[in-house]
């Protein structure tokens, strides 16, 4: 489906025109959501250093340096020819990782260390555990964690590939791991969600969208942050992000969290990107200023997906 064809024909329900319009420039936010996605990729310095795959790939494709990410690249073919950059032989040798340019913020922020003991709570298909991964240098202990076994099976292929050994694969609901009596210096929630921010790679996410739904994933989400939190270590840090632009999973998530907890803690988040205000008030509730240390980017800001990324320190 080309682009224009999708400016003309795609149709979004009223109630989402409505709701859209009133958080962000509707019209803006329609004409990038139905745009092409530029692709990139994750250099994946385990198997490589950077300077070596770009010589490898610079023959025939275009690379562009993202801003806040020093392994991510946007990839186009010199002429215009290919997009099929997943069949590369330098992909299959796990050299690199499709991964999208706003996708790549969550591990940045998160900022694992080598000697750190980390969960990624919700981790296939494994673009942001991989990224760990990658910045722990394979040392540490990395937990990488799904809760359905058809997750596991991408989870599993991914972390091969790119050559990670420092990562346990576990299999169950996140709650567990307090049984466990494991505390985490980092802790990464890339939680379940609606995906709204995704309608450039999935024009599905149009019409599967209603306000229950939404409802329904925000209570998830409050699950998984909270459990999240509570297998911090004291002075830990968790990440929570989604690839929704909804409230409802963002700020008010988030709210949850800093209102229940005291030592629960926002972090401001800086990094080379355009990014636009968190959203305080929605429909007649109010979220903690504290949300405005939170990163909210919607598509047109940098010609990316949508994202919102919140940094949390346990003190």
């Amino acid at each position: 489906m080309n682009q224009d064809y999708k400016q003309k024909h795609v149709q979004f329900k009223p109630r989402f025109i409505e709701r859209y319009s009133n958080l962000t420039d509707w019209e803006e936010f329609r004409q990038c959501s139905l745009s092409f996605l530029r692709r990139s990729i994750r250099v994946n310095t385990l198997k490589i250093p950077i300077n070596d795959l770009k010589k490898r790939l610079e023959k025939n494709w275009d690379l562009e340096q993202i801003p806040w990410c020093r392994e991510g690249f946007w990839i186009e073919h010199v002429k215009k020819e290919r997009r099929d950059v997943g069949n590369l032989i330098e992909h299959s040798l796990g050299y690199f990782y499709l991964q999208e340019a706003a996708s790549m913020i969550p591990p940045i922020v998160l900022e694992p260390k080598p000697s750190d003991i980390v969960l990624d709570i919700a981790a296939s298909p494994g673009s942001k555990t991989t990224q760990i991964a990658q910045y722990m240098q394979n040392k540490g202990i990395l937990i990488a964690n799904d809760y359905t076994y058809e997750r596991m099976k991408p989870l599993s292929i991914n972390l091969q590939r790119c050559g990670v050994t420092n990562a346990i694969i576990t299999l169950m609901e996140g709650q567990w791991f307090k049984k466990s009596g494991i505390e985490f210096d980092k802790v990464l929630v890339d939680a379940p969600c609606s995906g709204n921010g995704t309608i450039r790679k999935s024009l599905k996410t149009i019409g599967i969208w209603n306000p229950d739904m939404v409802r329904r994933l925000s209570i998830t989400q409050k699950q998984l942050i909270e459990t999240g939190f509570n297998l911090l270590k004291e002075n830990g840090t968790l990440v929570y992000s989604t690839c929704s632009l909804e409230p409802e999973e963002n700020e008010e998530v988030v709210d949850f969290l800093i209102n229940k907890y005291g030592n629960a803690k926002l972090e401001e988040i800086k990094l080379k990107l355009k990014r636009s205000n968190p959203i305080l008030e929605f429909e007649n509730k109010k979220y903690s200023d504290e949300a405005k240390k939170c990163l909210r980017i919607w598509p047109q800001d940098n010609d990316t997906e949508g994202f919102f990324v919140a940094k949390i320190k346990k003190n």
